[in-house]
């Protein structure tokens, strides 16, 4: 009964998060033509301060780029043309657009999202930009629709610290990737405990603060799903926008964004 309790507790986290960018997908979902291009701009402008550049955000389709991450995982991905990409959290389809751009024709991006309304999204901007190289699939990053050892990059901006069960998170990154395939995200990590009100409050949960987790604690989950080369890089010129995440909460006190690679082993 006791392990029943946490498996409802985690699919009521699951369901707040899924509700709170169900809204987020609805109220951006509006054509500049009536509705101006006030989001948009601001978006691009939360993007630019995590590592996109003009040419990034000119090459994706309008609305894709939500100004909803913490970093640019694209960057530190070295996508090679041909790969096969995997990218957990794709929301509107921002990294999976410039990821298409990166692996070319003959490779292929795959965006997962358990947001009905979000895959909605990613699938008619990816129509009316005629991306042939990208599909997105509706599910849970806990539970993958993916085939094991199909995908040679897996990539993720800042979701992973929404899920209540990061390990079988991990898990399920490493059972897709093929032999020698690598991780390659960006997400935030707490630099010192968070206060009890942050951890207790959902807004701040699905505001990307406090599922986060240490340094140290993510190195472990990644080593127990089997990852080899792991390096975790704090960026502490994060903490410029994360302030105005939540104004007034003082988050950027405890968390930073962070690059996050990992390989899994080739095979012997």
């Amino acid at each position: 009964m006791k392990n029943k309790g946490k498996i409802l507790q985690k699919d009521q986290i699951r369901q707040k998060v899924r509700a709170n960018y169900r809204q987020i997908a609805l109220d951006r979902n509006c054509d500049p033509a009536c509705c101006g291009d006030s989001d948009q701009a601001a978006a691009a402008g939360l993007s630019s301060k995590m590592g996109y550049c003009r040419q990034d955000m000119a090459e994706v389709p309008d609305g894709a780029d939500m100004g909803l991450g913490c970093g640019n995982p694209g960057a530190i991905a070295c996508l090679q043309e041909g790969e096969i990409v995997l990218d957990l959290g794709s929301g509107g389809g921002f990294d999976c657009f410039l990821a298409a751009r990166a692996v070319g024709e003959k490779g292929l991006v795959i965006g997962v999202d358990m947001t009905p309304e979000m895959v909605s999204r990613a699938r008619a901007n990816a129509e009316k930009s005629h991306f042939s190289n990208v599909e997105f699939r509706l599910g849970e990053i806990e539970y993958l629709p993916v085939a094991d050892r199909t995908v040679d990059v897996v990539i993720s901006n800042c979701v992973i610290n929404l899920s209540p069960d990061k390990q079988r998170v991990f898990n399920e990154a490493y059972r897709v990737l093929k032999p020698g395939g690598r991780l390659a995200i960006s997400d935030v990590v707490t630099t010192a405990e968070l206060p009890g009100k942050i951890r207790k409050e959902m807004a701040f949960y699905t505001g990307c603060v406090s599922g986060a987790s240490c340094v140290e604690e993510l190195s472990g989950m990644l080593q127990a799903a089997g990852f080899e080369d792991i390096r975790i890089r704090p960026v502490s010129e994060s903490r410029e926008f994360i302030r105005d995440w939540i104004p007034g909460s003082r988050v950027e006190d405890y968390i930073v964004s962070a690059t996050i690679e990992a390989v899994k082993p080739s095979a012997r």
